[in-house]
C-alpha cells in the first residue's frame, strides 16, 4: 500500500469538509494499520486520513480517521476493521461508540481508529485539533 500526502491549511467551521492533508515524504505504515486502512477502504470509508502522532502523543503512534455516510455505514466500517484485524490476531484494547455509529473509536494501542458520521466529524474537527501532526491520505 502506498500513501500520498498533500498540503493542508486551516479551515473555518462549516459543513462536513475534512481538511486537506499536509505535504511530506511518505513514511512506511505498520502492517496492522495498513490492514485497518484496507478494511475501511473496502467498505467505502470516506476521506481516510492517518495522523502521525509519534513524538506528539505518548498514548499512541497514529490516528486513522475516516467517515461513513450514515450511522449504519460507520458501524459497518468499524465491524470490517475489527474483523480484518481479528483475522490477524489483533483485538482492540478498547471500543467506544459502536452502538450509536456517530463516532466510533477502536483503540489498538499503537494506533486508534476514529470513524465518524460526517456531521460528527465536522463538529469535533479531530484533524484540526491535531493539525501539528503530519497527515497522510493513505491509498490501499
Amino acid at each position: 500500500m502506498g500513501s500520498v500526502l498533500s498540503s493542508r491549511g486551516r479551515h473555518a467551521a462549516g459543513p462536513a469538509q475534512p481538511p486537506e492533508p499536509r505535504l511530506r515524504k511518505t513514511p512506511s505504515l505498520p502492517a496492522t494499520l495498513r490492514a485497518a486502512v484496507q478494511a475501511a477502504d473496502d467498505l467505502k470509508a470516506r476521506d481516510l486520513t492517518v495522523l502521525d502522532l509519534r513524538g506528539l502523543h505518548d498514548a499512541t503512534d497514529y490516528f486513522l480517521v475516516g467517515s461513513g455516510t450514515s450511522d449504519a455505514h460507520v458501524r459497518g466500517i468499524a465491524h470490517a476493521v475489527l474483523d480484518a484485524l481479528a483475522r490477524e490476531g489483533h483485538k482492540p484494547h478498547h471500543v467506544e461508540g459502536l452502538p450509536s455509529g456517530r463516532w466510533v473509536l477502536l483503540d489498538f494501542v499503537d494506533f486508534v481508529v476514529h470513524l465518524f458520521h460526517p456531521d460528527a466529524r465536522a463538529f469535533y474537527q479531530l484533524e484540526r485539533l491535531w493539525d501539528d501532526a503530519p497527515a497522510l491520505t493513505p491509498r490501499p
